[in-house]
């Protein structure tokens, strides 16, 4: 069986629909379960619309897309999980297509679709380097998000083993998961469009937020001083993390801030003169904190 995990937030206008593209699977073991996050909209009576003993609902006092997917994933059966953003859509074949690939490939524990971006009502194409790359996509997967969460599928025993997703990060939380996972697995693409991705809205976190990179930059410094990952892998991260850094600080600047205790964080991260737990520490009021970065 399959488990299915949807996290919601306020979006009762789209949640039903990502539902109803789960419930219409050609592939039906599974269960469906989604988490309301706290939601203060009508998305709980959105939901009690369907009739399906597949679907479970379970509502948390809100705590970010995180902590609601990893709710999902301690409530599941299956051994076999999958997530969809509640605003995105599946293709009616998408789990029993995916399903066919690890069969195919028992060796991959996680794999990805191609996927339909939707952006303000238009159908726009990938950058160049939105290209879903596939097998061992560490070095790929450094600079941006290579992995759409709409469209993973993977064991968990996988997912349990990198501890799901951080729920520190209020954005890039799949970058970090995704980024942990490659350093060590390969990712398989199912080059079918089977999943319609749905952008340019208010709420999209990657709107929500000023310079996203910070939180890369969390994932990666976090990477780098994890000793988990080979010697090769650590110079690419170190590279990644100036670049990031660099860009970051130039940004501060540029506001009139205070970036000295930026670049003395920095500067030890890169020095790799930081345990993991201090770097979590001290990280979170300089790179998660809104009001550092508030313009």
């Amino acid at each position: 069986m399959i488990s299915v995990i949807i996290p919601t937030y306020n979006r009762s206008k789209s949640v039903a629909k990502a539902v109803e593209s789960v419930l219409a699977q050609t592939y039906i073991d599974f269960e469906l379960i989604v988490i309301d996050d706290g939601s203060e909209d009508d998305t709980i009576n959105q939901l009690k619309t369907f009739d399906d003993n597949r679907l479970q609902v379970s509502r948390l006092k809100h705590s970010g897309v995180s902590a609601a997917r990893n709710e999902g994933v301690k409530q599941c059966k299956g051994d076999i999980i999958t997530f969809l953003d509640s605003d995105d859509l599946w293709l009616k074949n998408k789990l029993q297509r995916q399903i066919q690939f690890h069969r195919e490939h028992p060796d991959i524990l996680i794999s990805q679709t191609q996927e339909i971006w939707i952006r303000n009502g238009q159908r726009v194409n990938p950058k160049f380097k939105h290209i879903k790359p596939q097998g061992y996509i560490f070095s790929e997967s450094l600079h941006l998000c290579t992995i759409t969460p709409s469209s993973v599928l993977m064991t968990k025993e996988l997912f349990q083993e990198f501890g799901g997703f951080d729920e520190n990060l209020s954005a890039c939380e799949d970058y970090d998961l995704w980024l942990k996972i490659a350093a060590k697995y390969q990712v398989g693409l199912i080059d079918d469009y089977l999943v319609t991705k749905y952008g340019g809205h208010e709420d999209q976190l990657s709107q929500s937020f000023i310079a996203m990179d910070r939180f890369r930059i969390y994932s990666l410094g976090k990477l780098l001083l994890s000793q988990n990952i080979s010697a090769i892998q650590q110079q690419l991260v170190i590279e990644v993390l100036s670049q990031k850094t660099n860009i970051l600080l130039n940004g501060a600047k540029k506001r009139n801030e205070n970036t000295a205790p930026l670049e003395q964080f920095f500067g030890r991260v890169l020095k790799q003169n930081l345990s993991e737990e201090d770097f979590i520490l001290q990280a979170k009021p300089l790179l998660l904190s809104d009001q550092y970065f508030a313009q």
